[in-house]
């Protein structure tokens, strides 16, 4: 089952005197039910204009939206109490405690006070719950958010750069929460990011856009295939002789930190041939894994305006 789908999104802004730019340029995307899908794409890629599209608070100009299987906006108020969404700085009574904030939510949308205890014990906030909240720290504010996002067990939480701002001790927070979710099995966490670390760490599933478009999209590991380096670590005692025997023998080297890495590699023994007959000999050979981030940089870069 899906519980996100995009079909030819558009939308752009305009500036009176100003020709109009595409933030959202025929973007298709597609988020299955179950664990945490990553939404990444570098600053002005259109990721938080999509989401405000699908929540409705943007008008989209061109395509289709679905949200748990029912068209947006046309359908919004029927599905929108089984979506959770955090979008930007979350905003509570800064003189209240956190209890309080969250009750108060719950009378509004008719959720009892118990699901309040259930979320502040989720976020890890229960014994801080009657602190003021604005005696919080930003990982704290940001886990309340998350909090109130949930507080009707939706099943679809949107999350839009729950990083932002935060020291490391809050985001690894907010990272070990968003695991949690994600492992839970009722939610669907479809999380924004540009904090490419944090993601790989999290994410089942990631959609990668550039220049408002999804250059690539599926498991975590099967994009990171795409982003096979054929590069490989090197080890050895006389890193200069190696590296100079590497070089004759045709193959691209360049100096790591203490090691060799030799480039564009398509059989390794070429390594062990060129370097045993010169009777030097391996204490290390083995390949470079490619993470999320060099793949980001590949699909991202270069992309056409």
């Amino acid at each position: 089952m899906t519980v996100i789908e995009v079909s030819g999104l558009h939308k752009s802004y305009g500036r009176r005197g100003k020709p109009a730019e595409k933030a959202v340029d025929g973007l298709d995307l597609v988020v299955d039910s179950g664990g945490v899908h990553g939404f990444l794409g570098p600053n002005g890629s259109g990721k938080t204009t999509t989401i405000r599209m699908l929540l409705g608070l943007v008008r989209a100009d061109l395509g289709e939206m679905r949200l748990l299987g029912r068209p947006v906006p046309q359908a919004l108020p029927d599905v929108i109490g089984h979506v959770g969404a955090l979008v930007e700085t979350p905003l509570f009574f800064p003189a209240f405690g956190g209890r309080l904030n969250l009750q108060l939510l719950a009378d509004t949308a008719g959720v009892p006070s118990s699901r309040v205890e259930e979320c502040l014990e989720l976020v890890g906030l229960r014994d801080r719950a009657d602190d003021r909240f604005k005696g919080y720290s930003l990982g704290m504010k940001q886990r309340l958010g998350i909090a109130a996002a949930l507080l009707k067990r939706p099943r679809l939480l949107i999350l839009d750069e729950p990083g932002n701002g935060l020291d490391p001790a809050g985001i690894r927070e907010v990272r070990e929460l968003v695991i949690e979710l994600g492992r839970g099995g009722h939610t669907t966490v479809f999380l924004s990011s540009h904090q490419l670390t944090e993601v790989q760490q999290v994410c089942d599933h990631v959609s990668i856009l550039a220049r408002g478009r999804c250059v690539a999209t599926g498991p975590v590991a099967q994009v990171l295939t795409r982003g096979g380096t054929a590069d490989v670590r090197v080890r050895v005692p006389d890193l200069d002789l190696a590296r100079q025997v590497l070089a004759d023998a045709g193959l691209r080297v360049s100096t790591g930190d203490g090691v060799l890495l030799v480039h564009g590699v398509l059989d390794a023994t070429d390594i062990t041939r060129a370097l045993a007959d010169r009777q030097i000999y391996l204490s290390e050979l083995s390949p470079v894994a490619a993470d999320l981030e060099s793949v980001f940089l590949e699909l991202t870069q270069g992309q056409p305006a």
